[in-house]
């Protein structure tokens, strides 16, 4: 008799053993279907045991129902990655895995790069490209132990950082590098931030490589991801492409990861295991001998500190720069323009641009990273404030619905036509967001062909690429929208980019706010003047003198990064320190202050002298869906304390634990909200 052990995806950091199915095809790497408590459950075989435990009998185990796959889906490196995931995630086993086997959300039909025509032509590289990829592969070893988030693992090549000015062909670079690595019979994995840029990279890519390339993605129905996923292990493609979750994609022989516009917050995952696609990565290049290849314009103050002279107890980044825009681009002229003062949301010099790209038959881009008609709805005689029911946040106004709506919950409502709570018949909503720009837009310029893009006006990743494609090919004049619009995206006949509002960002109560500000502001500014020398910037704002928005408005990376680390310095935020974020969630709110205040007092005896914490205090959103939200947050000079630390008082947290809060547990944590 031969015995499996199985876990499963549930927080729960143990193996259960099984004895074999009836039919003898339980393996290491397949799913099974067990009885677990009192149901039925499939779980994930991780290790096959000739014996059980002396302490173990046999009449005590439970045999395999069923095994559900025909083949392995994991092998033991992939194994050994969701080890290290939970281990560094502090997550279960199971769930770590689960997180690995791709699982489609949405049923809807995606183009097969397997049906795209080889046939672009590869541009000629500048000097500037061909310097950088013969770079790239510069064998180099790195003797040294490395420590920046990659445990139990040895670096066996330099990390490289393509830093260049949006359009300065670091997509180029990135696909030749890809090519050289299938030449010496490697995989690639090229992570992008979105679905939306997915499709735009995996077009570029099947047109490259053919069949030779495959995509990862959620807009994927689950049988033809599945599928996919069968065909890399399989060794039948050799590049795949995808957001974060592609990072785990099994191919055969990887030979190289590929991280464009490294500094985006999607890579990191928002739920169980909240891992960090470039964390994950910089584990899979140690640990299997590949490349590393991450780039953007407004890289992450991480990696900026890495780049430019960080402890040699950190992993080194090389750092290769492009300085030209390609294709006849320049960079544009960018002017920031008070919107103290003026009637509606466009400033007359932004009109005014709007007015002379289209008499050249030229397209604007405009951006406002807000979504509805008005963000808030207020009373200037009693000073309430519309919120949600079930969330610490203003209920944002969509016209188009007619409804007020919770961008957190969902919750929506019928929007008042008084004051709730005094009857004043001056209330009303004040700010405004993408709809009413539109709104403006159309009334302001009636000859005009206008499109919105944002999550409410595309709802699905088809109607995004449908718009976009249009667009490119100048079906209409001016695109408005969100952060859709601010990353990646390359469209030739793009003069005037508008930034509606740059101050949006700015008020949130998190260390980031500064850098994900300059990014935006940076990255939809390098939509404009791709092809032309001509581009123009117009970028409104309520607070010009803001060094954040003056340092974006003269392209000043450099000067922004140094400021921005010397008040981490001072502040003593990563990437000068590690942090552990807790979350306690619960309908009681008194339940919640107890369960984080009980945390508290066991984790802090465990801080050694260096690290120190942050609370408990309520999170800056206290409330969200009718949850309370209370936070602790460890911060210590390296993770390795810190994780000593947590999993002494977890081990100790989680007996006894009231069942009626929920904690989330987040290492190293990109917002604070």
């Amino acid at each position: 008799m031969r015995y499996f052990d199985i876990v499963f995806n549930r927080p729960i950091d143990a193996a259960f053993t099984y004895a074999e199915d009836a039919e003898g095809r339980a393996a290491v790497g397949k799913r099974a279907k067990v009885f677990f408590g009192n149901s039925t459950e499939i779980g994930f075989i991780v290790e096959k045991k000739d014996a059980l435990p002396l302490d173990l009998p046999p009449e005590k185990v439970k045999s395999i129902v069923r095994v559900v796959d025909s083949a392995p889906i994991f092998d033991e490196k992939e194994i050994a990655l969701a080890h290290w995931v939970a281990d560094y995630y502090l997550c279960g086993f199971g769930e770590a895995l689960a997180a690995m086997l791709p699982s489609g959300k949405k049923t809807k039909s995606t183009p097969s790069l397997s049906d795209a025509d080889m046939d672009e032509v590869a541009p000629t590289l500048s000097d500037e490209q061909s310097s950088a990829l013969s770079a790239i592969f510069a064998d180099e070893e790195i003797k040294e132990s490395a420590s920046f988030s990659v445990r139990q693992a040895s670096v066996k090549k330099p990390l490289v950082y393509l830093f260049g000015i949006t359009g300065s062909g670091k997509t180029e670079v990135f696909l030749r590098a890809a090519e050289e690595t299938i030449r010496q019979g490697k995989s690639v994995i090229y992570l992008v931030p979105e679905i939306s840029l997915t499709i735009q990279t995996a077009e570029v890519i099947g047109r490259r490589f053919g069949g030779g390339a495959s995509t990862l993605h959620s807009g994927m129905t689950q049988s033809v991801r599945l599928n996919e996923w069968m065909r890399a292990r399989n060794g039948e493609v050799r590049v795949v492409v995808g957001p974060r979750s592609a990072v785990f994609a099994p191919v055969r022989n990887l030979g190289l990861v590929i991280i464009d516009e490294e500094h985006d917050g999607s890579y990191k995952n928002g739920s169980t295991p909240r891992y960090h696609a470039r964390q994950v990565a910089m584990y899979r290049c140690a640990s299997e001998g590949a490349r590393l290849l991450m780039g953007s314009a407004t890289p992450s103050v991480e990696a900026w500190y890495l780049m430019n002279g960080a402890t040699a107890s950190h992993i080194p980044l090389k750092k290769l720069i492009l300085t030209q825009r390609l294709s006849g681009g320049d960079v544009p002229e960018i002017r920031m323009v008070r919107l103290e003062g003026t009637e509606g949301r466009l400033t007359r010099e932004l009109k005014d641009e709007i007015r002379k790209t289209a008499a050249m038959g030229r397209q604007t881009i405009l951006f406002l990273n807000r979504r509805g008609f008005a963000y808030f709805y207020h009373c200037p005689d009693c000073d309430f404030e519309l919120r949600c029911r079930n969330c610490s946040v203003s209920l944002t106004y969509h016209k188009e619905r007619n409804r007020v709506l919770c961008h957190y919950c969902g919750y929506s409502e019928i929007p008042p036509q008084v004051c709730p709570n005094c009857g004043s018949l001056d209330a009303g909503y004040v700010g405004f967001g993408a709809e009413s720009v539109e709104e403006e837009v159309k009334r302001t310029f009636p000859d005009l062909r206008v499109r919105r893009v944002d999550a409410d006006a595309m709802p699905d990743g088809k109607s995004l690429k449908e718009t976009m494609d249009a667009f490119r090919r100048g079906e209409f004049d001016l695109l408005l929208g969100t952060q859709m619009v601010a990353k990646g995206l390359n469209f030739p006949g793009v003069r005037l980019v508008g930034v509606v509002l740059a101050d949006t960002g700015l008020h949130l109560p998190d260390f980031r706010a500064a850098e994900r500000t300059f990014s935006l502001i940076v990255q939809v500014a390098g939509r404009s003047g791709r092809f032309f020398p001509d581009g123009k910037v117009i970028v409104q704002t309520f607070r010009p003198f803001d060094p954040v928005i003056v340092k974006a408005c003269t392209l000043d990376v450099e000067g922004f990064f140094e400021a921005e680390l010397e008040q981490r310095t001072i502040l003593n935020f990563p990437p000068f320190s590690r942090l552990i974020r807790f979350t306690v969630r619960s309908k009681d709110k008194e339940r919640a202050a107890s369960a984080i205040r009980r945390l508290a007092s066991l984790v802090l005896p465990l801080l050694p002298p260096d690290a120190d914490a942050l609370g408990p205090a309520e999170c800056p959103i206290a409330l969200i869906a009718s949850n309370y939200r209370y936070q602790l947050i460890l911060r210590g000079k390296t993770m390795s304390t810190l994780h000593g630390a947590t999993r002494s008082a977890l081990a100790v947290y989680n007996h006894g634990k009231d069942v009626h809060c929920y904690m989330e547990v987040d290492v190293d944590p990109t917002s604070l909200l």
